[in-house]
């Protein structure tokens, strides 16, 4: 090596040191200053629960690596509502929201082709509502035991931000979720869409179902924007930590989502952890069986949600058709 080859060897190293060490020292300002927002978030992610039914199965693991886990262990429908069984679920009643704000005109423009999320092709399961609404049929529907869905559109020029319409006109069940897809799809080609996007009037809907009932419901509701109304829902999501629901929240279309995916751990005072946000399109590209992924997915907390519920006494036990017990504690 030449003597000039040597001085340049020795001065990329010395800026490549130097580099360094402006780098390490920046890094050090920021952590000294201290980066709310990244603080907040990095916070958030250590304290996300791992999920009850990927803990059951023994994959504890971050949730970010479970993907490929998911495709070894559920093929099908049946498996992950096995699953669920298994893990303590047996019995359920069903209830359906679905957003019809004006932001599904072009949510889908990187998810789906441009389309609105709510285009409706004639005889097929087509647009990303009827695929969820599908999905948790065929997971979900042995669970429920007398096959009558509730189901309601919120988000539209009538009802706004402040209510909701019932899929049928003279507000009875939807007689399983063939019925649910059908009146889906012929409101889809006719409402008109509107907003804020408001999750605070299904809830309520839903809690005066399990009120009339005494019976656990699980709320799916599939939206395409984040939460305007944030106070609202989050007051009705803690009101119903009093009563045996469960929350699901299916995102659908391009996001983005960072405020749902925070959503969950920002909530206070609630009785017991009863919200669960999923994006649809995340957890459905790129694995083998995406159908099975999502549905595991958006169920992954409710054997625990159930169990939870069962053990704060939310549930009247029935024999003979007599109440043989009935409590409503809080923790």
């Amino acid at each position: 090596m030449t003597f000039v080859s040597l001085v340049m060897y020795a001065l990329a190293n010395a800026v490549m040191f130097l580099l360094y060490w402006l780098y390490q020292k920046n890094t050090a300002q920021k952590s000294d200053t201290g980066d709310q927002t990244d603080d907040t978030a990095s916070r958030r992610r250590r304290l996300k629960r791992k999920p009850s039914l990927f803990t059951m199965l023994g994959l504890d693991v971050e949730i970010h690596k479970h993907y490929y886990a998911i495709d070894d262990h559920f093929r099908s429908f049946s498996e992950v509502s096995d699953a669920c069984q298994r893990a303590g679920l047996e019995q359920c009643g069903l209830i359906v929201g679905v957003d019809f704000t004006a932001s599904n005109e072009w949510q889908g423009r990187k998810s789906f082709s441009g389309n609105c999320l709510h285009k409706i092709v004639p005889g097929k399961i087509y647009n990303p509502y009827q695929k969820v609404i599908s999905i948790i049929a065929q997971t979900l529907e042995p669970f429920d035991d007398d096959n009558f869905i509730p189901a309601y559109g919120f988000g539209d020029t009538k009802t706004l931000g402040d209510s909701v319409f019932p899929f049928v006109s003279d507000e009875s069940q939807c007689k399983g979720f063939s019925e649910v897809l059908d009146r889906y799809s012929d409101i889809a080609t006719k409402v008109t869409f509107s907003g804020p996007t408001n999750f605070a009037p299904i809830i309520h809907k839903a809690i005066e179902i399990v009120k009339a009932s005494h019976k656990y419901h699980i709320l799916i509701i599939i939206a395409d924007g984040q939460v305007n109304e944030q106070q609202k829902t989050v007051e009705a999501i803690v009101e119903a930590s009093d009563y045996p629901l469960s929350i699901v929240v299916v995102g659908v279309g391009d996001g983005p989502w960072d405020t749902m995916d925070e959503f969950d751990d920002c909530l206070p005072n609630r009785k017991f952890d009863n919200f669960q946000f999923v994006d649809y399109h995340s957890v459905t590209s790129k694995v083998k069986h995406p159908d099975a992924n999502f549905a595991l997915h958006a169920l992954m907390e409710i054997p625990l949600q159930y169990r939870t519920i069962k053990k704060l006494g939310y549930i009247d036990e029935y024999t003979n058709g007599s109440v043989i017990n009935k409590k409503h504690t809080d923790v």
